[in-house]
């Protein structure tokens, strides 16, 4: 399945000069959808994961389905003070700002074999702290897993050390 064609790219959001790859597009054809989470999970079913760290928001919705496909736990990244209980937290510099992820400090045993997925990666930015979050709390980082790779971008740069996986590679705008 061609998985580009299933995507809307919007131009000049969130601000000019920017193009949104919009996934809701894919998400609403039940094939697409279904089909994408397969190969995810194909990739990683002998890989003993114990748990999926999905990072805010869209990583929840492939986080979780591969989660459950794998049969693994689920942990989400989140922007600041969404998390109820202790957390640790890192800042980051996205491509049009900054922000920070924070993660559950009791959410990853020392040990546990994760990948951590996004929807997108463009710089790298959010998925590198979320890394380093999970490695701070011990996990092993298995890959780092995402829908899309804006390679134009160069966020293997920022990742490097990192095995990381895409189902869908854009080589410029």
């Amino acid at each position: 399945m061609d998985f580009k064609e299933k995507i809307r790219n919007i131009p000049d959001f969130p601000k000019k000069g920017i193009v949104y790859f919009d996934i809701t597009t894919l998400l609403k054809d039940k094939d697409a959808l279904r089909e994408s989470v397969k190969q995810l999970a194909e990739r990683y079913k002998d890989k003993k994961v114990d748990l999926v760290v999905g990072t805010e928001s869209r990583g929840f919705i492939f986080g979780a389905a591969l989660a459950l496909e794998l049969g693994a736990g689920f942990v989400p990244a989140r922007k600041p003070g969404k998390l109820p209980a202790a957390t640790i937290k890192r800042e980051y510099e996205l491509e049009y700002g900054k922000d920070a992820v924070e993660i559950h400090k009791d959410a990853i045993q020392q040990g546990q074999n994760v990948v951590i997925v996004d929807d997108l990666v463009a710089t790298g930015g959010t998925i590198k702290a979320t890394a380093e979050l999970v490695k701070e709390l011990g996990g092993n980082i298995i890959e780092l897993a995402f829908l899309i790779e804006l390679s134009f971008l160069n966020p293997r740069k920022k990742l490097d050390g990192y095995n990381i996986y895409s189902l869908i590679q854009y080589n410029s705008e």
